[in-house]
């Protein structure tokens, strides 16, 4: 974790942290995190039928993602979701820990970033960092600056949401 407070430092990436007890869900951060100045996320860590695609996608928190229309919209077919074995490889954190920051244990860029156009129109965001203990708030800008050192793009997509 010093290793990545000390990189958004190097790199002037702003910041708020707020620490809480650990969260699993949408409805534990409703319960445990303080209302904070910035929109709350949800990130899944997803993988193609053959396991040779993973992408990690970001939505609005309350957002029900139809997986299966991703799926044919990204032109990746079948999608589930990547098992903790997939995720801890590519992106270094474990169940619940599921964050856009973690790409910065992706030098690969063996996963793609994907954000709800929705969500991207936001000015600032929560996201874990790395673990389900702490919140950050981070501003789009900053966000962009940590995509732009990390070396990932993010495609903005409608995601579909279940009826």
């Amino acid at each position: 974790m010093a290793d990545f407070y000390q990189f958004l430092a190097d790199n002037q990436i702003e910041y708020e942290r707020h620490d809480h007890p650990p969260v699993y869900t949408v409805a534990d951060v409703e319960r445990l995190v303080p209302t904070l100045p910035a929109v709350k996320t949800k990130n899944l860590f997803l993988r193609d039928k053959k396991g040779r695609r993973h992408f990690l996608v970001a939505v609005p928190a309350q957002k029900r993602v139809n997986i299966k229309a991703l799926g044919a919209i990204i032109g990746s077919g079948h999608l589930s979701f990547g098992s903790p074995d997939r995720l801890k490889k590519h992106l270094g954190v474990d169940p619940g820990s599921v964050t856009v920051l973690a790409t910065i244990n992706d030098p690969q860029h063996a996963v793609e970033l994907i954000f709800d156009e929705i969500l991207w129109k936001e000015e600032a965001f929560q996201f874990h960092p790395l673990v389900n203990t702490s919140t950050l708030v981070i501003s789009r800008e900053n966000l962009q600056r940590f995509f732009g050192l990390t070396g990932h793009e993010v495609r903005l997509i409608d995601v579909p949401s279940q009826d």
